[in-house]
């Protein structure tokens, strides 16, 4: 077409040569336009990639954050076997999840209500499509080992390795991509039945209740399924301190959440834009405001500043601002931070009175916050600091649905799970194993071998008889 013109212009009269360098410029114009609105698009794709590839690691890097958690607020002689547990839980669920979860939670909608396919993901890296399901598989396979190792905190200290590794595989295969199938299953194909919550406009945007609900109900059912640890609860029925060997690795470890948590809401975009500025303010100020709002809670409670409950406190804040940070105001943020910090200590306290044992808080600060959060991001919403049009009611009753279904499902679920698990292959240990010290019963090592050289199993033994003497 250009050299047509071309010719027009060197042949034609004045006016004729005019039109056609007028519409060849035009021509050359459009074609660049063309080209640059395409490369745009590319960078856009690429950028897209990149920052949701980054974000996955910040992710990825919470499971550290988890492990040092976990084994701060419990005793020395567990340590190596929690750092088992939250890598295999990890491990092992990464590989259920690439065979069969993932197709169930974001494959197209079956009868079932249930993905049907992209098992065993496998696309065309050669094309964008392909590359973008590589992006996509590895964000959210870290959210789905997420879901997995909060439950490894409930059951610390008496669960059995081989009966956990069950655990692990189911929930990462079954458990966690149903129901998020209900609540997600539209993120990677847009039109999908079976996503009947996302079709309600069930509002949880990085997980309150997807991941951090589902993971709390399942540890609940595997702390009442495993039972308390030993001398846990005296004969008067009172919950018994039962203090970690390392505060400064569980604050260490809430340090490390909290930078990976901003992977985790921002990171949700999935699009390298300007959005996720307001998510991560969003998730800092609930973060700061729950761990003040506890640290002031317990200090009132128990005379002092209580280190664990205000480290419970951020956590609880980010678990509480995880469904609504892209759609809620900073105030609203600080409002749900505000509530999520004093809501985690009188649950912890609660389940301690109904004798469930939760060495790490994990059932209230994931469980109970993921449900707090999740009814925020309906109370909260930022159509009601704004003003516009917004149906309030509609929204708690869509919440709320989501809030109970999740738990239906997941408890019920999980609770038959780990009864199985402790009919075949067993789910706790034995007693003097407990009492040893499940480094040494499970693993034949220790985490730190002077320390237990020093003690002894006979100086485990003749402390857990001490406490025996008075339970």
């Amino acid at each position: 077409m250009r050299k047509a013109i071309s010719e027009q212009f060197v042949r034609g009269s004045g006016a004729k040569r005019l039109a056609g360098l007028g519409a060849l410029t035009l021509v050359a114009a459009s074609a660049a336009w063309a080209q640059d609105e395409t490369t745009a698009d590319a960078v856009q794709t690429n950028a897209n990639i990149i920052w949701t590839l980054l974000a996955a690691v910040l992710v990825f890097w919470m499971q550290a954050g988890f492990a040092f958690v976990e084994s701060g607020f419990t005793r020395a002689k567990s340590a190596a076997h929690i750092m088992m547990k939250n890598l295999l839980d990890m491990s092992l669920g990464a590989l259920s999840f690439w065979i069969l979860g993932f197709g169930l939670m974001f494959g197209a909608s079956t009868g079932l209500w249930i993905g049907g396919d992209h098992f065993m993901l496998s696309p065309d890296n050669g094309t964008a499509d392909g590359q973008w399901e590589y992006t996509f598989w590895m964000f959210q396979v870290v959210f789905a080992a997420t879901a997995a190792t909060i439950v490894s905190g409930a059951m610390a200290e008496r669960t059995k390795f081989s009966g956990y590794l069950v655990y692990s595989l189911v929930i990462s295969a079954i458990i966690y991509p149903v129901f998020g199938h209900w609540a997600w299953g539209n993120l990677l194909i847009g039109d999908n039945s079976g996503a009947w919550l996302a079709g309600m406009g069930f509002n949880d945007f990085a997980g309150s209740t997807v991941v951090h609900s589902v993971g709390g109900w399942a540890a609940l059912a595997g702390a009442m399924a495993v039972g308390p640890r030993l001398g846990k609860f005296g004969k008067d029925g009172k919950a018994r301190a039962i203090p970690g060997h390392n505060m400064p690795m569980a604050a260490l470890g809430v340090f490390i959440l909290f930078m990976g948590w901003f992977g985790f809401n921002s990171g949700s975009t999935t699009t390298a834009d300007g959005s996720v500025s307001r998510i991560a303010v969003n998730t800092f100020l609930a973060g700061c405001t729950g761990g003040v709002m506890a640290m002031f809670f317990s200090w009132f409670k128990f005379g002092k500043a209580d280190v664990g409950m205000t480290l419970n406190g951020v956590l609880a804040g980010l678990v509480g601002i995880t469904a609504g940070c892209a759609t809620t105001t900073p105030l609203g943020a600080i409002i749900i931070g505000a509530i999520a910090g004093p809501l985690v200590m009188y649950s912890v306290l609660f389940f301690d009175a109904i004798k469930i044992d939760d060495p790490v808080g994990a059932v209230s600060v994931h469980g109970v916050c993921g449900a707090w959060g999740t009814l925020a991001a309906g109370l909260l919403h930022e159509n009601l600091f704004t003003g516009a049009e917004y149906d309030l009611g509609g929204a708690i009753f869509v919440q709320l649905t989501g809030i109970v279904t999740a738990f239906v499902w997941t408890f019920v679920t999980a609770f038959i799970l780990f009864k199985i698990v402790g009919a075949t292959v067993g789910l706790r240990v034995t007693e003097q194993e407990e009492i040893e010290g499940l480094d040494l019963g499970e693993h034949g090592s220790s985490a730190y071998p002077d320390f237990v050289q020093a003690g002894g199993s006979a100086g485990y033994s003749a402390a857990a008889t001490k406490v025996s003497s008075h339970v």
